[in-house]
């Protein structure tokens, strides 16, 4: 099934049909039409599964932040207060990410978003153009780790391991990562300043004390908010991430009121935008759900644990092994892809293992959000390329990712040798 499906997929098929077409086959050839059966009990698991509800509500929680103008008001309030600072634009730009991630939950949405505020700033005041891309490409990247992502919406279920405890488990590794990558362009934009000008401001643009936190204030406190109402509730318990996503995006369609941006082209656009991108991770999530049963029912599990036995991989050599699988196919798929591929495998493995199910989500969601931003088929980069003037090449932004991809391979150090990083908070909060 495994070589079938990545015959396809190099041919050019999209991944949904690919895995859709390659589980009809094999399961028509051992089941015969009672695959059809199977299929349709996939579609109607996958249509009442209430966590993926989510999806929807927090994509058209970004779409409104894009359009309503809220998101550029925030980047210009972080820019108050890093432009001094060596490499401010690009500082500002890894905070302003990092809220806006912990606000959507979508990486792609962050990426486009932040792209289009700080490439003609940081391009006006002569910054690298290896340091733009790389800033923009790994502050996009953040929105694969920092809760509320849809990534992990995704994984929960499919780990059966409750929402929750998988965004408190994700979220210390996630802040240390845009740590390190505040540190990274400090240190670098201090070492060597031709990278990241100073940028020189008119005395009249300098504001006073009282101007700064009252500019922060307005333009801070509308997304912290959503930040609490939808973050918050799903880590006290009070609610499911599904309702705290509809509570999140009926927040921000009265923050896109009350900034007096949101217009019937506004909503239409910021729908069917949320449309299209739902129904194509949806598809694929069913897509992958039916070749997992297919995978298991035909043994493909029993053979796989096998082999691995065969050849002397176990305990901690097999999980490197699924760690290193997940980065390579992260070069190729898309990142729910990966998930619904590896993860029904993973698990059984991993618990066999005697391995922490959540240390190893959290680590295999590290791992993917490496493979999104490493060349050559970095998803972060194809994003960047949709947005960034001609200026930039491909060779700038090959170039300037490579720091920030060892950035998150001292983040996947740090939680592998402090496992209490991705498993201290989830055992305060919920005691597992």
């Amino acid at each position: 099934m495994f070589p079938t499906l990545f015959l396809l997929i190099a041919l050019g098929f999209p991944i949904a049909f690919s895995m859709l077409g390659v589980s009809l086959v094999f399961g028509y050839l051992r089941f015969g039409d009672k695959i059809v059966a199977l299929m349709v009990s996939k579609v109607n698991e996958v249509g009442s599964n209430y966590v993926l509800g989510a999806i929807p509500l927090f994509i058209l929680m970004g779409a409104l932040l894009q359009r309503s103008g809220i998101a550029e008001r925030l980047y210009d309030a972080v820019h108050i207060w890093t432009r001094k600072l060596p490499g401010g634009l690009a500082i500002g730009t890894i905070v302003m990410s990092t809220i806006f991630a912990a606000s959507t939950g979508v990486a792609g949405a962050t990426e486009t978003v932040i792209g289009l505020l700080a490439i003609p700033a940081m391009l006006k005041y002569n910054y690298s153009k290896e340091l733009i891309s790389g800033t923009i490409c790994a502050g996009g990247s953040l929105g694969t780790i920092i809760p509320p992502s849809i990534t992990v919406i995704v994984l929960a279920p499919i780990a059966s391991l409750p929402v929750g405890s998988l965004f408190s488990g994700i979220m210390m590794p996630g802040l240390v990562m845009a740590g390190f990558f505040l540190l990274y362009i400090l240190v670098i934009s201090f070492a060597k300043p031709e990278l990241a000008p100073l940028a020189e401001f008119d005395e009249d643009d300098d504001h006073s004390l009282g101007a700064k936190l009252f500019i922060t204030a307005t333009a801070l406190l509308p997304p912290v908010a959503l930040i609490v109402v939808v973050l918050g509730s799903i880590l006290a318990g009070w609610a499911t991430p599904t309702e705290a996503a509809a509570c999140g995006a009926a927040g921000c369609f009265v923050l896109a009121v009350l900034h007096g941006r949101m217009t019937f082209a506004v909503m239409k656009d910021a729908l069917f935008r949320t449309l299209g991108v739902t129904a194509m991770i949806i598809m694929i999530v069913l897509a992958g759900s039916i070749f997992s049963a297919v995978f298991y029912s035909t043994g493909g599990m029993r053979a796989m644990q096998s082999l691995l036995n065969d050849y002397g991989i176990t305990g901690g050599a097999s999980i490197a092994l699924i760690l290193l699988l997940t980065f390579v196919a992260g070069f190729v798929l898309d990142l729910i892809s990966v998930i619904l591929i590896v993860i029904p495998i993973a698990m059984p493995l991993v618990k066999a293992s005697g391995v922490d199910p959540l240390w190893f989500a959290v680590v295999f969601l590290i791992v993917l959000q490496a493979a999104y931003l490493t060349p050559p088929m970095a998803p972060s980069i194809f994003y960047l390329r949709g947005i960034a003037p001609k200026s930039i090449t491909l060779k700038h932004m090959y170039r300037g990712v490579i720091p920030f991809i060892f950035m998150q391979a001292a983040t996947v150090a740090l939680v592998i040798l402090f496992p209490g990083l991705a498993t201290w908070l989830p055992q305060v909060l919920y005691g597992n």
